[in-house]
């Protein structure tokens, strides 16, 4: 595949791995560049949360050496305080500055956040143009098709973030209304791709290479986000640029392999957490590896009663006997 430049960030392929609350936290963001990402993003940060020095932000801020390029994502809605974050993340080494403009959750929602910025192309412009005045790094901005059915206004709003100085719009073919449910439009996608010259990337659906290749097809988007197809299995990254360049069909990983990357996933998280978060969080990802194997269910329900790395290494080397427990 093609690389991306996005302002002065050069991403060796268009493969993106979207920024995912309780997800993609540094970890997994390292695990996924190391699969093959072309650019992974931070977990969504409020700006007024750095502006008020929050401790628990502080730690979504920590970027490691073997992730770049990596994207950091704002989310806001006051201009001020957008642009004060800006400031005081200037020594944090991020290579792309993101702004949250597709979150659909109601607590960012009704606080005139995310998603609810479409209904203000205004502020959209505003937001946009200060954050670039306010930082060299290049500005891209994630959005939605619109609020709702009656309100599809992509294409306006993407036309906006470019005369506002933004380097890459990325659209999630989805409006706000729907969440994460139904099919993703990508011919919303396309009629952004018409509206502005700069780079637009496709969000909503990709799981293989079949689904990157038809999004290219269809929207002739320059990027590919990944999101909710890549939670406990990042290889999907290293699959999609194999088959797309050899035209054979990815391998899935065997299940030794699964087992060893839950494990140094588990390893990575307790260096960064400590062990009893670390163990904690790694339940939900547990799930996620093993969603769709033979005995996964069993599996989930014996990590979810561990509390030590050493318990969650036996329970992975007994439903891995003979490297066959879940196929």
């Amino acid at each position: 595949m093609k690389s991306l430049t996005i302002g002065n960030a050069k991403l060796d392929n268009p493969l993106i791995l979207a920024p995912m609350a309780g997800v993609t936290d540094q970890p997994f963001r390292r695990i996924c560049h190391s699969m093959g990402a072309g650019l992974v993003c931070m977990e969504m940060v409020s700006a007024k949360a750095i502006c008020y020095h929050n401790k628990n932000t502080k730690e979504l801020l920590e970027i490691a050496c073997d992730e770049h390029p990596v994207s950091l994502q704002l989310f806001g809605s006051d201009v001020d305080a957008m642009v004060e974050a800006t400031k005081i993340i200037e020594e944090v080494p991020y290579d792309i500055l993101d702004v949250n403009m597709g979150c659909p959750v109601p607590k960012v929602f009704n606080n005139g956040d995310g998603s609810a910025l479409m209904k203000n192309p205004q502020l959209v412009g505003e937001i946009v143009s200060a954050l670039v005045k306010a930082t060299d790094r290049p500005v891209t901005v994630k959005i939605r098709t619109g609020v709702d059915s009656e309100h599809i206004n992509a294409p306006e709003i993407a036309h906006i973030i470019e005369e506002s100085g933004a380097s890459a719009v990325a659209v999630h073919g989805r409006t706000r209304e729907q969440y994460y449910s139904g099919e993703a439009d990508w011919d919303i996608i396309r009629q952004v791709k018409e509206k502005v010259s700069i780079p637009v990337i496709g969000n909503g659906d990709l799981r293989c290479a079949s689904d990157v290749k038809r999004m290219s097809e269809q929207t002739d988007c320059d990027g590919f986000m990944i999101g909710r197809a890549a939670r406990g299995n990042p290889w999907i990254f290293s699959q999609i640029l194999s088959e797309l360049e050899t035209g054979n069909p990815a391998v899935p990983p065997s299940s030794e392999e699964v087992m060893s990357m839950l494990l140094k996933h588990a390893r990575m998280e307790i260096e960064l957490k400590g062990e009893d978060r670390a163990i904690r969080e790694m339940r939900k990802h547990a799930g996620w590896y093993t969603a769709g194997r033979r005995n996964g269910i069993r599996f989930r329900r014996v990590v979810n009663e561990i509390h030590t790395y050493q318990e969650l290494e036996n329970v992975c080397r007994e439903f891995c006997v003979d490297g066959d427990a879940y196929r």
